[in-house]
């Protein structure tokens, strides 16, 4: 059997060109702050792929999206190994557009930071008096530029992703980011009313669209996972501190506390971060992972 080289590696995905389709390889890596770890997170991929394909069926009838299938027994016979079950996606090609479109539905992380040096959030105007965690009167919209590998993202204001739009597609850019920003709150809505019925607030997550041969705007890549998503457990949730986390943050938490930290997590750390992994989806899909 041949074996196949990945066309593209972001920090945690392999993409696999198939001829008139692409093979997204979720790994088991682990980035934080934009760098990748050394250690490696069991079960990440899979509950990544598996927690995608959920929402892609949740939300498709809002918006279409780029997922064929997760199922091995339809991808070429090399991605029919242990390594690639569960964690591969077959998806339709598509131009991605050139922004992540965050939406914040709490205040917290960065934008906290930044709300109490300016009162503001990416350049938004927030009501004074806010308290850490607390949630906002309504969800707000902070698109970035997206970063190669090592770089950070550029949070940008909403004309800038118009300045951004236009130049990559000439005479659309502000269709497109009006498109893209109500699409963004649309389905953080709906999606994170959903989440709260199964006990757990979204307190923001990224999206990221792109462009079918038609010229119709697709929803694509990875769709609220922990690893492009901020979930809090709803059971005791009050505003004025941080809040416990299913996702990420208790690595990013330990890194922060730890500077010498070389670039790796603790085993113990590892594990408890695939353990809020499952545990988030397991309560958002009702399902044992597989």
């Amino acid at each position: 059997m041949e074996e196949l080289k990945p066309i593209k590696e972001g920090k945690v995905r392999e993409i696999y060109d198939n001829g008139d389709s692409l093979i997204m390889v979720a790994t088991d890596r682990i980035s934080c702050f934009d760098v990748i770890l050394h250690n490696t997170i069991s079960k990440k991929g899979t509950v990544l792929t598996q927690m995608s394909k959920f929402w892609f069926d949740y939300t498709k009838d809002l918006v279409d999206n780029h997922m064929i299938s997760v199922d091995v027994a339809d991808m070429p016979e090399y991605f029919r190994q242990p390594q690639f079950t569960g964690n591969s996606m077959m998806c339709r090609k598509l131009d991605m557009l050139p922004l992540e479109c965050i939406v914040r539905g709490y205040i917290t992380g960065s934008g906290w930071a930044s709300y109490q040096k300016t009162g503001e959030v990416c350049g938004i105007k927030l009501p004074e008096g806010l308290k850490e965690s607390a949630k906002l009167p309504e969800p707000i919209y902070t698109p970035s530029t997206k970063a190669e590998i090592g770089d950070h993202d550029e949070n940008i204001s909403y004309e800038k992703s118009i300045e951004v739009l236009e130049k990559a597609y000439p005479g659309k850019g502000e269709e497109y980011a009006t498109k893209l920003r109500d699409l963004t709150i649309e389905l953080y809505k709906k999606c994170a009313d959903y989440a709260l019925t199964r006990g757990i607030i979204i307190a923001d997550t990224k999206f990221e669209f792109g462009l079918d041969e038609q010229g119709n705007i697709v929803l694509a890549d990875e769709v609220l996972t922990p690893d492009s998503s901020r979930f809090w457990p709803a059971e005791g949730y009050e505003e004025g501190h941080g809040q416990p986390s299913f996702d990420k943050q208790i690595a990013r938490d330990w890194l922060k506390a730890n500077p010498d930290n070389n670039d790796t997590l603790p085993e113990e750390i590892a594990t408890k971060t695939i353990n809020k992994y499952l545990e988030a989806y397991e309560k958002l899909t009702g399902t044992k992972l597989q």
